[in-house]
C-alpha cells in the first residue's frame, strides 16, 4: 500500500499501475524528480497564474528546480504558500533578488581550498566535497554555486586529490564528507571512499552529512546501512528543519542508522515563515531527541545569493535560545551559531546569563530572571604554561600530546606566546604608524 492519499495520488499520476516497492525505491524517486512547474502543477493539482509562472521560470533558469515524489507529498495542497515544506523545495521571484551583502561564496569555502573538493578551514578537520548532486534542490541552499546548477560526481581520480592532500596533512584528525549529498554515490563508491579515507593513520573520525533521511528516506536502505557499519567510527549528521518532516518514512529511516550504531546529530537552518518560532523549533527538537537524533546547530541562514527572504534578525534565533535554555532538557537544545561571511567558521551566539563580574564573584542570572553569586575560589593556584607538555607536573598524562602551535585567542592566552594583540592588516591607526617612520 502506499502510505498515504497524497502519495498515492502523485504515484497514480506517475505511473498506471503503482506499487510500494517502486515508490520507496530511492532510485524510482530520483528517476522521477519534478524538475519543471508543468510537472509540479499535474501531480499536484496546484495551479499557477500566467505572471507568477513567467517569474518562476525565470527563477527556474538560474536555480534549477528538482523535488523527489515524497518530498512533494508532504506539501499541504490546501495552503501550500504557507506550508514550510512547500517553502523549502519551490522557490520564487525572491530568489533572484541579490543584495550587496550577498555573495556566492559567503563563507570563502573556495578560497580555503588548498586543493580540489577540499576545504581546510579549521586546524584539525576538512570538508571533503565528494558530490555537487542532491536528491533534492533545498531553496536556501548555501552552495547554490555548485549544487543546483551543475549535477557533477568527481570520478575516483578526482577525490584521490582530496585523499592525497588529507594524506599529506597530519594534523588532520577529523573530515566530513559533504557536498551536494555523499549518500546520492553509489554504496561500492560510498565503500571505496570510506575505505581510502581510513588508510590514512592521523584519520580519527570521518562524518557524513546528509539530507537523505528528510527529503528521500529510502536511500537509508539495509544495505547502504551494512556499507556503513564497516568503517567505524562514522557519525552522521542530517538536516531536519521543521517536525512536519519527521515522518514515518522519516524515522524507519533514522532508525536503521540508529540501530546501525552511528551517533546522530542534526543541523537545522533558521529560516523565516518556516521554523522562526518557539513552539516549532522546540517541537522539532522534541521530535528528533525522541528519534535518537542529538540537535548540534542551528544556524543563522547565510549571506548567499537569493536568500534574504530567509534570512531572520539574530534577535528572532537569540529569542528562541532562550526559549529552550532552563525549558527543554540540555541535550535537546543546539547551539546556535552563526558561519561568519568570509570564512571566519561558525561563532557561537547565546543569551547572555552574565551579568557582571569582579576579582571574586560573578553574578548570573537564570533562565527565570532570578539572578545569583558565584564565589571564585580564593586558592586557586595559576600556573603559567610555557607548552613544555613532557616536563608538565599535571596528572594527566596524555599518551598522544598535542603539540600544535596556539593560534588566534588561544595563542593570545597561552603564557608561552610573546604576542600581546591580533591586529587587522589593514588597521588605520598602524599604517599611519608606519607612513610616519
Amino acid at each position: 500500500m502506499i502510505y498515504n492519499n497524497s502519495q498515492k495520488a502523485i504515484a497514480n499520476k506517475i505511473e498506471e499501475t503503482p506499487n510500494l516497492r517502486n515508490w520507496k525505491d530511492w532510485k524510482w524517486q530520483l528517476k522521477h524528480s519534478i524538475r519543471s512547474i508543468e510537472q509540479f502543477e499535474f501531480l499536484t493539482g496546484i495551479k499557477f497564474e500566467e505572471k507568477e509562472k513567467q517569474d518562476l521560470v525565470k527563477t527556474f533558469d538560474k536555480f534549477p528546480l528538482s523535488i523527489t515524489p515524497y518530498y512533494l507529498s508532504l506539501i499541504d495542497k490546501n495552503n501550500y504558500k504557507n506550508d514550510p515544506v512547500f517553502r523549502q523545495a519551490f522557490g520564487g521571484i525572491e530568489e533572484l533578488i541579490t543584495l550587496d551583502s550577498e555573495l556566492s561564496d559567503p563563507l570563502s569555502e573556495d578560497k580555503d581550498s588548498p586543493t580540489e573538493g577540499i576545504t581546510h578551514r579549521y586546524p584539525d578537520r576538512v570538508l571533503f566535497h565528494v558530490s555537487n548532486t542532491c536528491s533534492m534542490y533545498c531553496r536556501f541552499c548555501t552552495r547554490k554555486r555548485k549544487v543546483g546548477d551543475v549535477d557533477f560526481v568527481p570520478s575516483k581520480k578526482q577525490l584521490l586529490k582530496g585523499i592525497e592532500y588529507i594524506a599529506n596533512t597530519p594534523q588532520v584528525r577529523d573530515v566530513l564528507l559533504s557536498g551536494g549529498d555523499p549518500f546520492m554515490l553509489p554504496d561500492d563508491m560510498i565503500d571505496w571512499l570510506l575505505t581510502e579515507i581510513e588508510k590514512i593513520p592521523h584519520v580519527e573520525i570521518i562524518r557524513i552529512g546528509t539530507r537523505m533521511p528528510v527529503v528521500l528516506p529510502y536511500r537509508i536502505t539495509d544495505k547502504l546501512v551494512a556499507v556503513l557499519k564497516k568503517h567505524q567510527p562514522l557519525w552522521i549528521n542530517t538536516h531536519f528543519n521543521h517536525p512536519r518532516e519527521i515522518t514515518a518514512s522519516a524515522k524507519e529511516a533514522i532508525a536503521k542508522l540508529a540501530d546501525g550504531g552511528f551517533p546522530l546529530g542534526n543541523q537545522s537552518v533558521l529560516l523565516a515563515n518556516v521554523n522562526d518560532c518557539p513552539r516549532i523549533m522546540k517541537s522539532l527538537l522534541h521530535k528528533l531527541v525522541q528519534n535518537r537524533i542529538r540537535p548540534y546547530y542551528l544556524y543563522q541562514c547565510d549571506l548567499s545569493e537569493g536568500l534574504s527572504h530567509f534570512r531572520t534578525p539574530i534577535g528572532k534565533g537569540i529569542e528562541i535560545m532562550e526559549s529552550l535554555i532552563g525549558h527543554t532538557s540540555g541535550f535537546a537544545r543546539p547551539t546556535y551559531v552563526i558561519d561568519a561571511p568570509g570564512g571566519g567558521g561558525k561563532i557561537p551566539v547565546m543569551p547572555n546569563y552574565i551579568i557582571s563580574w569582579s576579582t571574586n564573584k560573578v553574578i548570573l542570572r537564570n533562565y527565570e530572571g532570578v539572578i545569583t553569586s558565584y564565589k571564585e575560589p580564593d586558592n586557586y593556584e595559576y600556573k603559567l604554561c610555557n607548552r613544555d607538555c613532557d616536563n608538565c607536573n599535571l596528572e594527566l598524562n596524555l599518551s598522544e600530546i598535542d603539540e600544535s602551535d596556539a593560534i588566534g585567542i588561544e595563542g593570545l592566552l597561552s603564557d608561552s606566546n610573546d604576542t600581546i594583540s591580533l591586529i587587522p592588516e589593514d588597521n588605520e591607526r598602524l599604517l599611519r604608524r608606519d607612513e610616519n617612520e
